[in-house]
């Protein structure tokens, strides 16, 4: 990723390449909700994902216009 970048290199070799970590914990976790998230979907229920299907549908935050000053 960072080639001839000896500040990053003794980063890694202080802490850890914790980019890499942090990217292999993140795939770890993906794919154990999948394997938790296939029941359901062999069940009949619906996709987990609605936002996928509708988007905009969902939370959303609005912005309110400012309350008058005391005087």
């Amino acid at each position: 990723m960072f080639q001839d970048s000896p500040i990053y290199d003794r980063l890694i070799a202080e802490c850890g390449d914790v980019p890499t970590e942090v990217r292999r914990e993140a795939e770890r976790v993906n794919r154990e909700l999948e394997m938790v998230m296939r029941p359901l979907r062999s069940h009949g229920y619906p996709d987990p994902s609605p936002r996928a299907a509708h988007p905009g549908a969902g939370w959303q935050r609005t912005a309110m216009l400012p309350a008058p000053r005391p005087q």
